[in-house]
């Protein structure tokens, strides 16, 4: 009786936590923008870019720094949220002018974004600021379509 008792007990536990685990595992499913893209904006000095979308909602785009004949830019870094079936998002970046190595602009980028599996299409408006916040340039128009990096 005891020994049964113990095997009873024993199954009852391996249930349990698979339960929690499996319960556990699909609360945790990550949105499905995290990842890292390559995104084609054709509208942009340079085309290609990469994006490092964070679960913690913050996200990071690069692109060669010499795409743009008047302007360095930095890289980009922003933060990105769920907007009804896709995604919605603001980047900023700091460009300096190549020839005096001055502050040229923050350029903040917004964006929206859907994602089917390793596929994401989307629109931006880009909008280029001075020192005092005062627009400079933009709105401006974009597309972006990516797709993910796999292994």
């Amino acid at each position: 009786m005891r020994r049964s008792l113990s095997s009873i007990c024993a199954v009852a536990i391996t249930f349990s936590l698979a339960a929690c685990h499996d319960s556990s595992r699909s609360e945790n499913k990550q949105p499905s923008i995290v990842g890292t893209w390559i995104v084609k904006m054709p509208e942009a000095p340079f085309p290609i870019h990469m994006f490092v979308f964070h679960a913690d909602g913050t996200v990071q785009q690069s692109n060669p720094d010499a795409g743009d004949p008047n302007t360095s830019d930095s890289s980009a870094m922003g933060v990105w949220l769920p907007n009804g079936d896709g995604f919605k998002g603001k980047i900023v970046e700091i460009t300096a002018d190549r020839t005096t190595h001055h502050f040229a602009s923050r350029g903040e980028i917004a964006f929206m974004l859907k994602v089917e599996g390793d596929v994401l299409h989307g629109t931006a408006s880009a909008k280029f600021y001075d020192t005092d916040g005062r627009l400079l340039k933009g709105p401006l128009a974009a597309t972006l379509d990516g797709q993910r990096v796999v292994p």
